[in-house]
This record gives structure tokens, sequence and C-alpha cells, in this order.
């Protein structure tokens, strides 16, 4: 069996603001060009594509990241001065523990409109 990687790949109205966004998340640019981008926080990788035209309150673009705990996260990123206070992008929720068994998390939205779902739980098989 070969072993490999599985990588989101989201949107971007313009690689500049999203980048700005991400860096400020702790993110790192690993890779830019006029085509794609790839970021990366502490060994996960994030790669974005070109959508200029992109509506963010008619995207349905997402993501998950799992962490072995999601307070750490949830608290840096409270912290930064990003987040709309209305129902508007960029956007951060309260962690919570949804009904039967779906892991506690926290859902942030970028400021193209991907929901993010930021899950506790097992990291690795």
């Amino acid at each position: 069996m070969t072993t490999g990687k599985i990588t989101a790949n989201l949107p971007s109205r313009d690689f500049g603001i999203t980048e700005v966004f991400y860096h400020a998340l702790g993110f790192q640019t690993v890779y830019r060009g006029e085509g794609w981008m790839i970021l990366d926080l502490n060994g996960m990788m994030v790669e974005f594509f070109p959508h200029p035209d992109l509506n963010p309150k008619e995207s349905w673009f997402s993501a998950s990241l799992r962490l072995p705990d999601i307070d750490t996260q949830h608290s840096q990123w409270t912290a930064l001065d990003h987040w709309s206070q209305t129902n508007d992008a960029p956007r951060l929720t309260a962690p919570m523990q949804a009904n039967g068994d779906a892991p506690r998390m926290f859902a942030m939205i970028d400021p193209d409109g991907s929901l993010w779902r930021v899950m506790e739980g097992q990291t690795s098989a």
C-alpha cells in the first residue's frame, strides 16, 4: 500500500488577502504562484486555488482540522482582531459539543466563506 497525504483545496478571491489572513492564524507560505498557493500550520497543509468571482455568502467549500485539544487553538485565534461580530466572514464560533458521537469542535469561516471545522480528537489512525 502506498502512503500519501490528503490536502484540502480551498478557493481564494485574492491570494494576497488570503495569505495575510492565514499568516495571522499562524500559517506559513510554502508555495505561491499565479494559479496555486500552499500554506502550512505545523506540518498541516492547505492549498488554495484562484476563484476571483466567488461570492463568500454562497460558498460551499469546507475543510476539517483535527487537533488533540481545540481549546489552545481557539484561544489563540480568538485573541486576534480578525473576526466579524455579525454573520459576515470571517467569523469564529465558540467551542461546542454536537449531539451523538460527533467530536467537540468550533467553526471558523475565512474571508472567502470557506468553512473550517476544527475538531477535537484523534489525529492519526
